[in-house]
């Protein structure tokens, strides 16, 4: 049972995995199906042991994870946690990555895909090919991350739903570099094409879209200036339900307008998610476990190594408005 397991420092050095993945092993979530906790994982299963809210009207303060030595190893998987919530809902990855990989070594070689031009095959004629292939050159994969400078004496008496509030907005910011780490790779080695005026207009979009003759534009990603632009479009009137029910902003011909706050030169990358992007990572978000267990800790430092390689180069746009 959940509250038999002793935690301690080591649990943290078992074969790369989180404290939440060990947890799970020791502490399996089928073994509560049908009971009250069927809906806690197995780290909550924890928090609920030793009694720690960390939100809502009776959510604690901070020292409550070191009120006994094995509350305390639990703490830094909650800033890891908690930092990778705001990785996760500031990454537009999941819009422009059509496959996900993960390696233990610091760089990897990519697919990539070239075909031959479409045709009916002739009586005795020579198949069209489809060649891949490994890229020319290994992609490095590069570390994001970022450091809080904090002390315990000054979290300590903070509302945890509180700190969580800073930690996730530290997770945003690692991802927003990520993204635009993501949409360089996209943009680079491809030509861009311009609008028609000095402003852009829906034909600009429609033209746009139509330029991936082989593939079927299902991304846009762009600056904030520039999606503002196109919402102020009459065409994009007609998509406001879609927005209301689903979040989204989709043109009228399907294609989702994706914003990157830190894409420059008010740029508009299209591409085909299915085939455009192949995301690697060679960690999950990593914390300094060791300091976070102590009282004297000086800073909440976090990080992650990613890398990104386009698989189909046929399968980005890019358009400067």
């Amino acid at each position: 049972m959940y509250n038999e397991i002793r935690l301690e420092k080591s649990l943290y050095n078992i074969g790369g995995k989180t404290l939440t993945q060990v947890l799970s092993q020791l502490d399996p979530d089928d073994g509560y199906a049908g009971t009250e906790l069927s809906s806690l994982d197995a780290f909550e299963r924890q928090l609920k042991r030793f009694d720690i809210k960390v939100s809502g009207k009776d959510c604690d303060r901070v020292e409550k994870f070191f009120s006994s030595t094995e509350s305390a190893v639990l703490f830094p998987e909650f800033v890891r946690r908690t930092i990778k919530q705001g990785m996760d809902n500031a990454s537009i990855l999941p819009s422009i990555t059509a496959a996900v990989g993960y390696t233990d070594g610091i760089d990897f070689r990519g697919l990539t895909i070239t075909s031959e031009a479409d045709s009916a095959i002739a009586q005795g004629g020579e198949i069209p090919e489809t060649s891949v292939k490994l890229a020319s050159s290994a992609t490095a994969v590069k570390k994001f991350g970022r450091k809080l400078s904090c002390t315990y004496e000054s979290i300590r008496n903070q509302r945890i739903e509180a700190l969580a509030v800073v930690l996730r907005n530290v997770g945003a910011s690692v991802a927003r570099s990520i993204n635009l780490e993501a949409v360089t790779v996209l943009a680079t080695g491809v030509t861009a094409k311009s609008i028609a005026g000095s402003k852009i207009a829906y034909s600009d979009l429609s033209t746009f879209w139509a330029s991936l003759s082989q593939y079927d534009m299902t991304t846009i990603v762009t600056t904030p200036a520039v999606m503002a632009d196109i919402l102020a479009l009459d065409e994009m009137k007609y998509c406001v339900n879609d927005f209301m029910s689903s979040g989204r902003v989709v043109t009228p011909y399907g294609v989702t307008i994706v914003k990157c706050s830190n894409l420059e030169d008010d740029m508009l990358i299209g591409i085909d998610s299915t085939c455009a992007l192949e995301s690697v990572f060679a960690t999950d978000v990593i914390v300094d476990f060791d300091k976070l267990m102590s009282t004297q800790c000086e800073e909440i430092a976090c990080s992650v190594m990613v890398g990104f390689s386009k698989v189909a180069s046929g399968a980005v746009a890019v358009m400067n408005a």
